[in-house]
């Protein structure tokens, strides 16, 4: 009974200790990738928030009379869009970014060979592109006021979907940096999946405001679904019901890391 007591002490010991090294090794790699985009500041939080305050000035200089959406002026309708927009651009280029240049260069392979987890590099990187996404949205944000002061109607609301919505992007980015080779591959979900899906989903405009045709197609975006969740948050006003954004957007957040972390655990195209 002494001789099983210990060896059961022994072995507890031994999964306490690997226990600690795992988490040592996801908080590593989680600093890692922030400071990767905290290093070069100017070109991943400050370019897309001068870009985002450029549409900004633009349509509110050209539109700024246009009522958009249910008596809410179109410079006010569009800021929490842009905002939902840095926020998904920016947390997938986080993942898809880091992924692809640990591939090409060959680091990857460190990680690989370390003693952490696929689920706690899955975490790792999404933790990152999270805190990315919402810097980048913070700012805009920030910057906007000064254009357009707008304030939430309900912050909970907004930090729920700013959560979801980049946790969303930056799963899709892991898929994305995982399935391509090349840097071109990369790009084509950029700007053949990730720019168009945006760009359609309710950014610049009520989708009430489209044929019904197009409203259609628009139900089938999740994107939609965020950027529309996440305005409910600033006016307590939205095209589809909050609770059915909020449903289908968690609905897709499970179902994009299950598939995420059915890649990194068999190590599809990581490990060749």
């Amino acid at each position: 009974m002494l001789m099983e007591f210990k060896l059961n002490n022994n072995k507890n010991q031994y999964v306490l200790s690997n226990q600690r090294k795992n988490m040592i090794g996801f908080f590593t790699l989680l600093k890692k990738e922030i400071l990767r985009f905290y290093k070069v500041f100017f070109q991943t939080v400050a370019a897309p928030v001068t870009t985002s305050l450029l549409y900004l000035l633009v349509f509110s200089q050209i539109l700024q009379d246009r009522l958009a959406f249910d008596s809410i002026h179109y410079t006010s309708f569009i800021i929490p869009g842009l905002i939902a927009m840095s926020m998904m651009q920016n947390s997938f280029s986080n993942t898809s970014s880091s992924l692809i240049q640990s591939r090409v260069t060959g680091s990857i392979i460190f990680m690989l060979l370390s003693p952490m987890s696929h689920i706690e590099i899955f975490f790792a990187y999404v933790l990152a592109a999270v805190a990315r996404g919402l810097t980048v949205g913070f700012f805009v944000w920030l910057f906007s006021i000064s254009i357009n002061p707008l304030g939430a109607v309900n912050y909970l609301w907004v930090m729920v979907f700013a959560l979801l919505t980049c946790s969303i992007m930056s799963v899709i980015g892991m898929i994305a940096g995982i399935c391509s080779e090349k840097y071109d591959q990369l790009a084509m979900f950029q700007n053949f999946l990730i720019v168009p899906s945006t760009f359609l989903s309710g950014v610049f405009y009520s989708v009430q405001t489209l044929p019904e045709f197009w409203q259609r197609i628009s139900y089938c975006n999740p994107m939609f679904y965020m950027i529309d969740g996440f305005r409910y948050g600033f006016f307590e006003k939205s095209d589809v019901s909050p609770y059915i954004s909020l449903a289908i957007v968690i609905s897709v957040l499970i179902s994009l890391s299950l598939f995420a972390l059915r890649l990194m655990s068999t190590g599809y195209k990581l490990r060749s």
